[in-house]
């Protein structure tokens, strides 16, 4: 009776399909250099497009294809102001994750 109850309660605690595929594209996401970059500068404040790139010394193009996977997952949002967008964070239980692995990484 004991291993059929124990079964019951690890069943329960099987993820579904929709959260395995969020967390497991939440980590491809903080898996790559260039998004751990932006994703670093954007936990201080807002920048545009052109900002990140000429900050992290990396092409307009790379950026605004990163910020796109990043915005896809919900992790950065934007604002419009004229014809630039600015870039934030849009996810604080990432991005204290993200500061959490980077403090670990730097506690030597």
């Amino acid at each position: 009776m004991e291993d059929k109850k124990e079964q019951v309660e690890i069943d329960k605690k099987d993820l579904d399909e929709e959260t395995l595929f969020v967390v497991s594209q939440t980590f491809k996401a903080l898996g790559d250099p260039t998004r751990i970059r932006i994703l670093n500068l954007l936990f201080h404040k807002e920048f545009s497009v052109n900002r990140i790139a000429e900050t992290l010394h990396l092409r307009q193009s790379t950026v605004s294809h990163q910020l796109r996977f990043l915005k896809n997952l919900r992790l950065v949002k934007y604002r419009r102001e004229g014809t630039t967008l600015y870039y934030s964070h849009d996810d604080e239980h990432v991005m204290n994750m993200l500061k959490q692995t980077i403090e670990h990484a730097c506690h030597n």
